[in-house]
């Protein structure tokens, strides 16, 4: 495998990511967070949207308000509890599956916990 030190891009994101992350590991944690944010609140937005419901509609079933479901929406929202992404998950008949994987960039070694 040939590699490219001074390979061009017009990507926008890669640009960024190397600019700024690559070698930052802080940032590239930031970064993760952000994502896995994101991750979350696209996938309670197409859940609802696929199902045909519109926020209040979703607010109903859940037993809370469409304020509620807004804010879950949002990529900024940091406040997800997994009580409510299974209420949620209940009402679109759906269950959660939460899966832990390993962070990018990071190699931990083995620790036992006492």
């Amino acid at each position: 495998m040939t590699k490219h030190k001074n390979r061009q891009t017009d990507d926008a994101v890669e640009i960024l990511h190397h600019r700024y992350v690559k070698d930052d590991p802080e940032a590239l944690a930031e970064l993760e967070k952000i994502q896995a944010d994101n991750d979350v609140a696209r996938k309670i937005y197409d859940l609802r949207t696929k199902s045909g419901l519109s926020q209040r509609a979703l607010a109903k079933l859940v037993g809370t308000t469409a304020s509620v479901i807004c804010r879950l929406e949002d990529a900024d929202y940091e406040g997800h509890s997994l009580a409510m992404l299974n209420r949620i998950a209940a009402a679109l008949n759906k269950r959660v599956e939460i899966r832990f994987l390993p962070i990018k960039g990071q190699h931990h070694s083995k620790t036992a916990f006492a």
